[in-house]
C-alpha cells in the first residue's frame, strides 16, 4: 500500500522542514571554535595519533560515521526509525521510516564536497544516485534498500568545506599529544615521522568550514551525468545556486527531472541524418515539445578576477 500524492506531499512538507532545522546545529557540532574539524586522526592504544588522508572518501565516510549520533538522535525526536544501505554502493545511505505509519519513508543520501580552490564561488561537485535499474523501474529492489516508488521524497544532507592547504599537511606523520601523557607510550615505525604537540587543538585538520544544507535531490541535479561512465545523475556546481536549490530542473519541476535521467542516453532524435543519444535537457525539451524556457541555466565553472566572487 502506498499513499496517494496528496498525503506523500503533506508528508513531506513536514519531514523537509524538520531535517533543514536539524542541520543547522551540525555545522557547531562537528567543528571546532576556529572553524577546523574537531576530529584530527586516528589513535592507537599507545596514544600515537596518525593523521587523516584528504581523499574525499575517506574525509565522507569519517563525517558519516561522525554524525549518526546525531542524525539517529534527530529521527528518534522526529518519530522515525533509521534503516542503513545493507550494501555500501547502495542507495540511500538512510532510509528514514515513520514508526506510526511504515508506510512513510524518505531517503537521505549525505553528500559530501570541498570547495574547489580554482574556481571561486563552485564546489567541486558531487553525484546524486543512479540513473539505472532502480530509477527507471520504481518497483525494483536492485542497489536500492526499499524500491524507489516507496520513498516519500528523496532528499540530500549535503555539506561543503574546505581543504585544508597541502602544505600543512603531512600523511607520513604521527602525532604525539603531550596532554595525553599519561601511562604507556611507544613510538611508531621508522616510516612515519614522529612530531610532538602541546594539545589536541593544535593539531591541523585535513577539512574546516563546513556548511551544511538539506535539498531534495531533483533540485540539485544537472543535465550531465557525474562520474565517467558509471550511471550516477551529477550535480550542479555554484554554491549559492546549491543552497537556493536552483539546479536544471528547479523551474521545470521533479516529473521533467524523473523523464529526462530515465530517458538519459536511451533517446533519440535524428541529428545530420544520424540518429543520436539525448544526453542534453535542451534536445530532449526539443524531442518531448517541452518549454525550454523554463530550464535553470546552469553556471559553469570559470576562473575570476580577483574583485569577483560569482559564480558566472
Amino acid at each position: 500500500m502506498r499513499l496517494n500524492r496528496k498525503e506523500r506531499l503533506a508528508e513531506k512538507e513536514a519531514f523537509a522542514p524538520a531535517l533543514t532545522a536539524f542541520v543547522k546545529g551540525l555545522s557547531e557540532y562537528v567543528s571546532a571554535e576556529d572553524g577546523q574539524w574537531a576530529v584530527k586522526g586516528f589513535i592507537d592504544i599507545f596514544k600515537n595519533i596518525y593523521t587523516i588522508s584528504s581523499d574525499t572518501k575517506i574525509v565522507s565516510k569519517i563525517l558519516e560515521i561522525h554524525l549518526f549520533p546525531r542524525i539517529l538522535q534527530f529521527a528518534e525526536e522526529a518519530g522515525f526509525s533509521i534503516v542503513l544501505a545493507e550494501h555500501q554502493n547502495w542507495y540511500p545511505d538512510f532510509s528514514f521510516v515513520k514508526k506510526g505509519n511504515q508506510v512513510v519513508k524518505f531517503a537521505v543520501d549525505l553528500k559530501t564536497t570541498y570547495r574547489d580552490p580554482d574556481f571561486p564561488g563552485h564546489v567541486n561537485g558531487f553525484t546524486l544516485g543512479s540513473h539505472g535499474a532502480y530509477f527507471k523501474d520504481r518497483t525494483s529492489t536492485k542497489n536500492i534498500q526499499f524500491p524507489y516508488a516507496d520513498y516519500c521524497g528523496h532528499f540530500c544532507l549535503g555539506i561543503i568545506y574546505t581543504r585544508t592547504d597541502a602544505k600543512d599537511l603531512d600523511d607520513t606523520q604521527v602525532i604525539h599529544v603531550k596532554e595525553l601523557d599519561e601511562g604507556e607510550h611507544t613510538a611508531p615505525l621508522h616510516r612515519y615521522r614522529m612530531t610532538t604537540v602541546n594539545n589536541l587543538r593544535s593539531i591541523a585538520s585535513v577539512v574546516k568550514d563546513f556548511q551544511f544544507f538539506v535539498c531534495e535531490k531533483w533540485r540539485l541535479a544537472s543535465d550531465k551525468q557525474g562520474s565517467g561512465n558509471t550511471a550516477n545523475i551529477g550535480s550542479i556546481t555554484c554554491i549559492d545556486d546549491i543552497l537556493a536549490g536552483n539546479g536544471v530542473f528547479a523551474n521545470l519541476g521533479e516529473e521533467w527531472f524523473d523523464e529526462y535521467w530515465m530517458n538519459y542516453g536511451v533517446t533519440t532524435r535524428m541529428k545530420k541524418g544520424k540518429a543520436t543519444p539525448i544526453r542534453s535537457i535542451e534536445d530532449f525539451l526539443d524531442f518531448k515539445r517541452g518549454d525550454k524556457s523554463q530550464i535553470m541555466p546552469m553556471k559553469r565553472k570559470k576562473k575570476l578576477n580577483k574583485d569577483e566572487e560569482e559564480c558566472e
